[in-house]
């Protein structure tokens, strides 16, 4: 894929760039093990008071940066907005709770192994390569590199090739906020280079958001290297609406659960699985909400769905649901591409699917919602976690046996009770299966590139 912006709303290209050569992808390699050298001897407090710069850096340039993601790959306007200030409330949690993450602990009774004190201390591992995707393109970002910078590693990051003035915004972000140059560099590069960086012996380890191919092949390069991998591979979240369940809200929440950046989020609620008790009713207000929802142009503050964001995106989504109609998947709203410039699909909702419909296991990334009909809280579960997918879950009940029952029982990173899913810097994200290994945010996010150092004296 080239390195361009190319407007999902219209088609058109609005920008090329030229890819890093190898000359200048050493040099900022070498940087980046530099900038380590020197980050790792720096203070928490030093890192941090950078790190709240960063912040303050984000939320001034808000306003500009909402449009470049907006046109770069086409949510609505005020979506975007949201992501830049999620990021510096990101920043800033990081900021504040570093320190404590990475706390040394000493063992309360050192005797039992024989010692005069023993416990553990966390050091930073060195420079972390991170590959992301363009549906968030900074917030995906940010999560790994907010609670790396603040542990002392340094980044390098090849962003998807679609949204390259998000990646040049933040190969001078953290440059801007004080910390040392090189701590964090982008790369323009296709994904053919990933490997080269991920083979360089300055490269100790990686992380990815993307598609399951995408991780499956950096973590097979990370296998034979013997280099540590977190990886968020996608997934085919369940939405369980049980007979207590608040039917109103449910629904609402359902239309903002499927349709949030155009549908195109990992955590997005694909599969709705209803109740027999109470299907008619929710399906019927699922439906109605979501017709009434506005597609147009992304830039336009009164629009709720924009385009997908690549062409071959949305003429994949579009594959998925003839495959289904011609399997005798009902479609309840939407299920065409509209004749209009740009890479546009409706918020579409379709009912009896069938296993040997592709929309059953696949991920559908883009505003496409499957319903299916229940007889059981065993059935919902066992449909639930039908799929080689474990990212997250949203539960509808308000019986608490039954939240419990379904909290043990769903195969899931997360499950989101009367909610849907969002990731929280406070918070663990990751999923099982299919969807990936390791943890982002929280503690769990910053510890996930350390090194947690057994320490013993006689």
């Amino acid at each position: 894929m080239a390195i361009a912006v190319t407007n999902p709303a219209t088609g058109e290209v609005v920008e090329t760039f030229d890819p890093h050569d190898e000359v200048e992808v050493e040099r900022r390699i070498a940087a980046a093990q530099s900038a380590f050298v020197a980050l790792r001897n720096t203070t928490f407090a030093q890192r941090a008071a950078w790190m709240r710069r960063a912040a303050e850096l984000l939320e001034a340039d808000a306003e500009e940066l909402a449009r470049t993601i907006t046109v770069e790959m086409g949510r609505p306007l005020a979506q975007s907005r949201a992501e830049v200030l999620k990021c510096a409330r990101g920043c800033r949690f990081y900021a504040d709770n570093a320190e404590d993450f990475l706390a040394s602990e000493t063992l309360a009774d050192p005797s039992s192994v024989k010692a005069s004190a023993a416990g553990t201390r966390y050091a930073p591992l060195g420079v972390v390569l991170a590959v992301m995707p363009w549906n968030y393109p900074l917030w995906q970002v940010m999560r790994f590199a907010s609670p790396a910078l603040m542990a002392g590693n340094t980044g390098l990051l090849k962003h998807a090739s679609n949204v390259p003035r998000s990646a040049l915004y933040l190969d001078t972000l953290f440059e801007r906020a004080g910390f040392p140059v090189g701590a964090f560099h982008s790369l323009l590069i296709p994904a053919s280079g990933v490997e080269r960086v991920m083979r360089d012996p300055r490269v100790v380890a990686a992380t990815l958001t993307g598609s399951e191919p995408a991780g499956r092949s950096l973590a097979s390069i990370a296998g034979s290297e013997v280099k540590h991998v977190v990886l968020e591979l996608g997934g085919s979240d369940p939405f369980l609406v049980m007979p207590t369940a608040d039917l109103d809200a449910a629904a609402s929440v359902a239309v903002t659960a499927r349709n949030q950046n155009n549908g195109q989020s990992c955590i997005a609620a694909k599969r709705f699985i209803v109740h027999t008790d109470v299907y008619d009713e929710f399906v019927s207000r699922f439906v109605e909400k979501t017709a009434a929802l506005r597609v147009g142009d992304p830039l336009d503050e009164g629009t709720d769905v924009g385009p997908v964001a690549t062409e071959s995106g949305r003429d994949e989504l579009a594959e998925l649901v003839d495959d289904a109609i011609e399997r005798g998947a009902e479609v309840l709203t939407g299920g065409s591409v509209p004749d209009r410039a740009g890479w546009f699909y409706p918020p579409t909702i379709l009912a009896c699917i069938t296993r040997d419909m592709r929309l059953f296991q696949e991920e559908a990334f883009g505003p496409v919602a499957t319903v299916y009909r229940v007889e059981s809280r065993e059935e919902a579960a066992e449909i639930a976690n039908a799929t080689t997918f474990g990212l997250s879950s949203s539960l509808w009940s308000t019986d608490d046996d039954e939240i419990d029952w379904f909290i043990d029982r769903l195969d899931a990173g997360a499950v989101f009770v009367n909610g849907m899913t969002v990731s929280h810097p406070e918070l663990p994200f990751g999923g099982i299966k299919n969807s990936g290994v390791g943890r982002e945010l929280a503690a769990a996010g910053i510890r996930e590139f350390m090194n947690l150092k057994t320490v013993w004296r006689a």
